[in-house]
């Protein structure tokens, strides 16, 4: 016991109290885990697919019931698609970039490009734009404008690429991430939360305020897999006594949200696994057989 003490793998509360594993400690049982049979879990076969909304609303509480611990699901992000663009002079290196989402939202932004651009020139940009790209996302249009960028005229061509960057920037800002949040009221019953109200708190306002749980889940979502952060690990949450267990979730194969579970540094990491993986698993399914 005391070799794993001196280790920093167990602590002791108070003197009286008996010895309990760290965040390091658990760290370690994590990474050590062995692949295990999947156990019983009363979790259903499958999602219904249904609108979005619902399908993160319903994966948050199968997350809370599952786990009886806290669930949180970041809602999709769509891919940044145009449906027009279109290019006003102002000035000599002025511009307005007029650019319009297929919801029929309007957008603007004043970009100050180095060459100097007639109106007829602006035209034919947006017009190459509209024709050939109109429908794509971001992304989509950026490939595909790196292979072509030679067939264009130089000016142009700049043109076009910083009127793709700038609407990347534009579709990206107007989309609302945000996190649906299930069973916060489960850690009232997890006894290291009951009996520390200053921990508590601290729980609470993290689900309240939601920034720092949006970096969290962002963070979460760089890697492939189930990713766990136990205690302060992940610095965006410096929380010791909270622990997530998140995964990606995808939609036709590209990952569009990650979802998870929040509980006690104490809590069984082999079933959190297990409830996260599965629960990731149906959105997905649900999410990409949407009708």
């Amino acid at each position: 016991m005391s070799d794993l003490e001196g280790l920093g793998l167990i602590t002791s509360p108070h003197t009286s109290a008996g010895r309990i594993p760290t965040a390091r400690g658990y760290r370690l049982f994590v990474d050590t885990m062995l692949t295990a049979q999947r156990e019983h879990m009363n979790a259903p076969s499958h999602l219904p697919p249904d609108q979005p909304q619902k399908v993160i609303a319903n994966a948050a509480n199968l997350l809370s019931n599952l786990s009886q611990f806290v669930g949180v699901v970041m809602t999709p992000r769509r891919a940044s698609v145009f449906k027009q663009i279109e290019f006003l002079r102002l000035s000599d290196r002025r511009l307005l970039v007029i650019i319009v989402s297929p919801d029929g939202d309007v957008q603007n932004r004043v970009i100050f490009p180095e060459a100097d651009y007639t109106q007829s020139q602006l035209v034919e940009a947006s017009n190459y734009i509209n024709a050939h790209y109109a429908g794509l996302t971001i992304e989509q249009v950026r490939d595909r404008l790196q292979s072509e960028v030679e067939k264009l005229r130089g000016e142009i061509a700049a043109l076009m690429q910083a009127a793709v960057k700038v609407s990347s920037e534009v579709l990206t800002e107007a989309q609302e991430d945000d996190v649906v949040i299930s069973g916060e009221r489960n850690l009232l019953s997890v006894t290291d939360f009951s009996s520390d109200m200053g921990q508590l708190r601290r729980a609470f306002e993290l689900f309240e305020q939601k920034a720092q749980l949006m970096r969290l889940l962002d963070v979460s979502s760089k890697a492939e897999g189930v990713r766990i952060f136990i205690g302060g690990e992940s610095q965006v949450v410096p929380i010791e006594e909270l622990s997530i267990v998140s995964a990606n979730y995808e939609v036709d194969g590209q990952v569009v949200g990650t979802l998870g579970v929040i509980g006690p540094t104490r809590m069984p990491y082999e079933r959190m696994i297990q409830i996260v993986d599965i629960t990731s698993r149906l959105v997905s399914n649900a999410l990409s057989h949407r009708k």
